[in-house]
C-alpha cells in the first residue's frame, strides 16, 4: 500500500506551493502593451513589464533597486532627519543674509552718508 501511496504523490498535479516556488526561483516575466485607439486616433497606452522572482534571483539578474530607496530602507529616517536640519541650517543663513543686507556695516553706513552729503552740497552751490 505504500507503494500506491508513493504513485499518487508523485503523479499528482503541482500545487500552489510548488508553483509559487518554481516562479520565485526561476522567475517570471509578463510583458504587454495595450493601445485604446478611436477612429484611428490613439487615446491610450498602457505599457506593462512585470518581473516576478525572488530576491537572490533578482540580485543574480542585477536588480537591486530596493537597497537605495529611502522609503524602504532603516536609512530613511536618518536621511529625513538629516533633511529637516539641513533645512533649518539654510533658512537660519537666509535669515541672517536677508539682516545682513538691510542694516549697513559702520563704514559702509557711513560711506553712504558722506556720499549723500556730498550730493546735497553739490546741489547747493548749482542751484
Amino acid at each position: 500500500m505504500s507503494s500506491e501511496r508513493t504513485s499518487l504523490i508523485t503523479s499528482r498535479p503541482p500545487g500552489l506551493v510548488d508553483v509559487l516556488d518554481r516562479i520565485l526561483d526561476k522567475g517570471l516575466v509578463i510583458a504587454g502593451d495595450i493601445k485604446v485607439s478611436l477612429a484611428n486616433v490613439e487615446l491610450l497606452t498602457l505599457q506593462i513589464r512585470l518581473l516576478v522572482c525572488s530576491i537572490d534571483k533578482a540580485e543574480q539578474i542585477g536588480l537591486n533597486w530596493w537597497r537605495y530607496d529611502s522609503n524602504l530602507t532603516t536609512r530613511a529616517a536618518a536621511a529625513e532627519a538629516e533633511n529637516v536640519e539641513l533645512r533649518e541650517r539654510v533658512a537660519a543663513l537666509e535669515r541672517e543674509i536677508r539682516q545682513l543686507g538691510a542694516a549697513p556695516t559702520g563704514a559702509e553706513g557711513a560711506g553712504r552718508a558722506a556720499a549723500g552729503s556730498k550730493a546735497r552740497a553739490s546741489r547747493k552751490r548749482k542751484g
